[in-house]
């Protein structure tokens, strides 16, 4: 077990628990605290609670989607960074995400391997 994410909470939101199982494992495996949703208004409510250190989020959720919460973040001015998760291939999705803040924008099937460096690079070190 390493330690990359130490005293690092994640927030993951996906409305596929085999995805989010699997993202969940491979963050607490690294030494992350994780919290989760399986719906926009879930995740909203998770990062105004939990107030984590990175959200991984879905584009397409129930009850809110991805860009929907990323959209009410900005209005709160809750600044974290979000890396975007989707299986929409398009550029205009792309480009809004961006465009409201997400820092980062990943195609399903995720390699974990790279969600896991994204983070690592738009997570500033945290100390103990």
């Amino acid at each position: 077990m390493s330690n990359r994410f130490a005293n690092h909470t994640i927030a993951i939101v996906d409305d596929d628990p085999d995805i989010l199982q699997s993202i969940e494992m491979a963050f607490r495996h690294e030494g992350a605290t994780t919290r989760t949703a399986t719906d926009g208004l879930g995740g909203l409510h998770l990062v105004r609670e939990a107030k984590p250190d990175l959200l991984i989020l879905d584009m397409m959720l129930p009850r809110s989607s991805g860009l929907l919460v990323l959209e009410k973040l900005k209005e709160e001015s809750i600044d974290l960074p979000v890396i975007m998760v989707t299986a929409n291939q398009g550029k205009r999705h792309r480009e809004f995400a961006l465009g409201v803040g997400a820092r980062a924008y990943l195609f399903k099937p995720i390699s974990l391997v790279r969600l896991m460096e994204t983070a690592l690079e738009l997570l500033p070190p945290k100390q103990a």
